[in-house]
């Protein structure tokens, strides 16, 4: 079972907290979705305050001790670590021993500047909320700041960007723990993409890319159950009764990213659910993603994760007899 540390403080922001234990605390083994020991933790066990507007304080029972053990330490913004506060020498070196051990740390928005002071993030890439990036940028240039992603993994390290990727950064590690599968299953039952690249702008119509597909939802929702199908932006234009200009300025408007981005995106998340719960064979995984070869899965699919298709496999197969329905 999978140990998994939140780290809150007084001020802890109640929408990341929120999401940490919705996608590692909640029980979705019925679904087929490994547990997680998940376990809020803070330097002085007793009530901490909720920031957003909430006021009101929580009964957190648990020390730093478990954080130390855990596989996953986790870190919410809290208003005391920001900009100029001080943050808890305590919790600086759970950090520091986290990132010694090898174990996997991730920062929720703001939460990079607990990291950051922590010392973890000195020659990392990383990223934070675009609010809050020119502090961190004045306070620890030797970071390498990614302005416009909504997450950064840098090794065992993975930063996320503002509110909404919040969850992508959350459903990206989990895809990296669990695999494709599990971050589908748990991203369905909160109602979200399953997968927003991380290199994704965070500016595009508005100030944070949170793009839900509005008037193009059942178009995107055709493709995905079609995704073996050749597409084109003038095919997919003409289905949706557009000129081929007014379709791509609607799809980024409302996708964030080019249609080509976000198919190649859908089609390797397709191949990894495919790697891992049957036996197919690579030729038979890229005709049903959409690759149409072997070779141009092996390609799109090692640009994206960095790994291999069959590395891949190897890892996250699901033992035959338990594989659970593949579906779009």
């Amino acid at each position: 079972m999978l140990k998994v540390a939140c780290i809150v403080d007084d001020d802890t922001s109640v929408f990341e907290l929120a999401v940490a234990a919705e996608v590692f605390g909640y029980d979705r083994t019925d679904r087929g979705v490994p547990r997680n020991d998940f376990r809020v933790v803070t330097p002085t066990p007793g009530p901490v305050r909720l920031s957003g507007g909430l006021g009101m304080p929580v009964m957190v029972e648990h020390g730093l001790d478990f954080a130390d053990e855990a596989d996953l330490v986790i870190v919410t913004p809290y208003a005391q670590c920001e900009y100029d506060g001080e943050c808890s020498l305590s919790i600086a070196r759970v950090l520091q021993r986290a990132v010694a051990r090898e174990a996997r740390v991730l920062t929720l928005c703001s939460g990079a500047f607990v990291a950051a002071k922590a010392g973890i993030l000195d020659g990392r890439r990383a990223t934070t909320h675009w609010a809050h990036i020119d502090d961190l940028a004045a306070q620890f240039p030797q970071i390498e700041l990614e302005r416009d992603a909504l997450w950064v993994d840098d090794g065992t390290v993975t930063t996320s960007a503002g509110t909404a990727a919040a969850i992508d950064a959350s459903l990206h590690v989990v895809r990296e723990i669990h695999g494709a599968q599990a971050a589908a299953i748990i991203a369905r039952s909160m109602v979200v993409p399953p997968l927003r690249d991380g290199g994704q702008s965070q500016f595009a119509v508005g100030p944070v890319a949170e793009q839900r597909a509005e008037t193009l939802a059942p178009l995107i929702d055709w493709i995905v159950a079609n995704l073996e199908l050749e597409h084109t932006v003038a095919s997919l234009a003409r289905r949706a009764n557009l000129s081929e200009r007014t379709f791509a300025r609607r799809f980024r408007e409302e996708l964030g990213t080019t249609p080509a981005a976000w198919l190649t995106s859908q089609r390797v998340q397709r191949a990894q659910a495919l790697l891992e719960a049957t036996d197919l064979g690579l030729d038979a995984v890229a005709q049903q993603a959409g690759f149409g070869t072997a070779a141009l899965l092996r390609h799109h699919f090692t640009r994206q994760l960095r790994v291999s298709p069959s590395a891949y496999r190897r890892r996250f197969a699901v033992p035959a007899g338990a594989a659970a329905t593949v579906t779009s």
